[in-house]
């Protein structure tokens, strides 16, 4: 029973001291984010597509003049998540010169590890899953990035949601 009482202790300051992330809430910045997600056979997956879109309408609005995706290969991949969103981002009007496709990275803090040079001390805004957001704005706090968050809303599954909140929970006490 102390253990139930313990793990919604910790839920509660989680909830009331992780970053925020509200779409109401974004302001300017020099860099838009994507963390990566699937793609196969250099599609972008539906969840993958999602976040982009959402980057491609934040580009359009004005937010942010640049834009980072991330994500690198599946073992027996032949493409990138960075590169197949870069690619999804031109075929829509997105010039080169605002593109960085970070390729290397596996994991949400290795995405915002390998983007930190890139960016260094410029807002950003971080697109990504609505349930992935809050770990990936701790992940990104901790690494000494400027960042905001947009929330990609979607019809995710209860196991997904559980999963990310206990994640950043572990985030939150500094497991990665």
């Amino acid at each position: 029973m102390r253990v139930w009482w313990a793990l919604l202790f910790v839920a509660v300051g989680l909830l009331f001291f992780s970053p925020k992330a509200s779409p109401g809430t974004l302001q300017k910045a020099d860099w838009i984010v994507v963390l990566g997600a699937a793609q196969y056979n250099g599609e972008p997956s539906a969840i993958f597509r999602n976040r982009l879109e959402a980057a491609l309408h934040l580009y359009r609005q004005g937010y942010a003049p640049r834009i980072a995706v991330t994500g690198g290969r599946a073992p027996g991949d032949r493409y990138s998540e960075g590169g197949v969103g870069c690619s999804y981002l031109e075929t829509r009007g997105v010039p080169p010169t605002a593109l960085y496709c970070e390729q290397e990275s596996r994991r949400t803090v290795e995405n915002l590890t390998n983007i930190a040079p890139v960016v260094g001390k410029s807002q950003v805004i971080i697109v990504t899953d609505e349930p992935h957001l809050p770990r990936a704005l701790i992940l990104a706090e901790q690494l000494g990035l400027q960042a905001t968050g947009f929330a990609v809303h979607g019809n995710f599954k209860e196991s997904y949601r559980y999963r990310e909140s206990l994640l950043a929970l572990l985030a939150r006490l500094g497991i990665r």
